[in-house]
């Protein structure tokens, strides 16, 4: 997996998303810290807004941020919006009201719905070869797991020397060097397309994936994979602590059990990516996930829930999500020509976010009126409704090449190349407005 690291490109882009999201850890806990700091036990409420704000701003920006990316240099682009958090993350630790925390964090949190697709987006660009660009997204899933795991641990010992309100200063480091490490090395910028509209641009990326049958099923395994990280994201603190009465380490470790199999997967999706299709990988992965939680739900209405069990269904459950979600990168980008690559993740970004939007308040409402079993119960249902949707609106063998025809261009026309009909596998886009059935 590790060769791919020869790419000096990519090498230096993996290491700008390493650095960034350690500050983006240490952001979280100081924000946690700063919240009580100024709200006292209303910190909870102050947080649950923050985070209804981050989804917010990841679900509207993203699509007007994409709208714009293809009229702009690509390393510009992200190098302004890393020097914009870091602004952001510097300004933290002078706020005095609570809506000054709020205003901030959407200021933060657009920045980064600019950012984020963007950057994935350019990776295929970077590692051209499917089988590097399969190893790519295992690393960056890695990242994702290892932050998780380890920016918590650095932040408690940095506490151990400084107060909280330093580690926005590391926060703004890591966009400094994620910005330095993006200047650093050439991007390409794929030529945009014909001049379009504002509003065509907005909504061009998210009309190409609905259009799009297997990034359908994408969305529908996203809602899946939502329900599942939900339950855990949002539940575990009130499971362990308040249902087990254990301490606040005993949070970690379940959450860690969630982490480490997401960890595994990573690991071992290279290799099943070269031997299964990722309709099937991914299909697989998100019944593993739901059949665990249903095992869950089962076990926490008959006995009570220990923490090396719990710790062991997260596991598979993390195994579950990231088998589900890790492969996308690669539906998206066979997806789309470059030019719509940037529109096309943005709408992934977006349309997951809003699942998430939807299902971490509801989680969050249903453990607080019936508790563990039930709420893991309806949760499991969910997941169940997103890949029955996936399994019927993500036809098999999608990437194959489909006979059609272009009654509206002459033979001539350089797309059809003296052929009526003809056939290749099918992305949307001027020529190709829907996907056509098959022959």
């Amino acid at each position: 997996m590790l060769n791919v690291l020869q790419n000096r490109t990519y090498r230096h882009l993996l290491a700008a998303q390493i650095v960034a999201l350690i500050g983006t850890g240490l952001a979280t806990v100081a924000l946690g810290l700063l919240a009580y700091d100024l709200a006292g036990d209303a910190a909870g409420l102050v947080l649950g807004t923050a985070l209804t704000i981050k989804m917010v701003a990841y679900v509207t920006v993203a699509p007007l941020a994409a709208a714009f990316a293809e009229r702009l240099d690509r390393r510009k682009m992200l190098v302004v919006l890393d020097l914009v958090r870091a602004a952001v993350a510097l300004c933290l630790p002078f706020v005095t009201e609570i809506w000054q925390v709020y205003v901030l964090i959407f200021v933060l949190q657009s920045a980064s719905a600019g950012f984020t697709p963007a950057f994935q987006a350019t990776i295929p660009d970077v590692l051209t070869d499917e089988g590097d660009y399969t190893k790519a997204l295992s690393l960056s899933r890695l990242a994702y797991d290892l932050e998780s795991l380890l920016s918590p641990m650095l932040a408690a010992a940095l506490l151990l020397l400084v107060s909280f309100d330093s580690l926005f200063l590391g926060t703004s480091l890591g966009f400094i060097a994620s910005a330095l490490l993006v200047v650093s090395v050439v991007l390409p910028s794929p030529k945009p397309g014909k001049p379009r509209g504002i509003y065509d641009r907005t909504t061009r990326g998210i009309r190409i994936y609905l259009k799009t049958p297997r990034l359908r099923g994408l969305l529908a395994l996203s809602w899946s994979a939502a329900a599942l990280s939900s339950m855990v994201i949002v539940n575990t603190v009130v499971i362990v602590r308040s249902e087990m009465g254990l301490s606040e380490s005993a949070v970690a470790i379940a959450l860690a059990g969630f982490g480490g199999g997401s960890m595994l997967a990573a690991f071992a999706l290279p290799r099943l990516l070269d031997r299964f299709e990722d309709r099937k990988v991914m299909v697989a992965g998100a019944t593993f996930g739901t059949v665990t939680m249903a095992a869950a739900a089962l076990l926490a209405a008959s006995v009570p829930l220990t923490l090396p069990l719990l710790a062991v269904l997260w596991m598979a459950t993390g195994f579950g999500y990231s088998a589900t979600l890790t492969p996308s990168g690669r539906l998206l980008t066979r997806s789309a020509h470059p030019e719509d690559r940037p529109a096309v993740f943005a709408a992934q970004f977006t349309l997951s976010h809003a699942c998430w939007l939807f299902l971490y308040p509801l989680a969050g409402g249903l453990m607080t009126a019936f508790g563990s079993a039930t709420t893991l119960a309806v949760m499991t249902g969910f997941s169940i409704l997103g890949q029955a949707a996936a399994l019927i609106l993500w036809p098999r063998r999608d990437h194959e090449p489909v006979v059609h025809d272009h009654p509206d261009l002459p033979r001539d026309h350089p797309h059809m190349a003296g052929n009526r009909p003809h056939q290749h596998p099918i992305i949307i886009d001027d020529l190709h407005p829907r996907f056509p059935r098959k022959s």
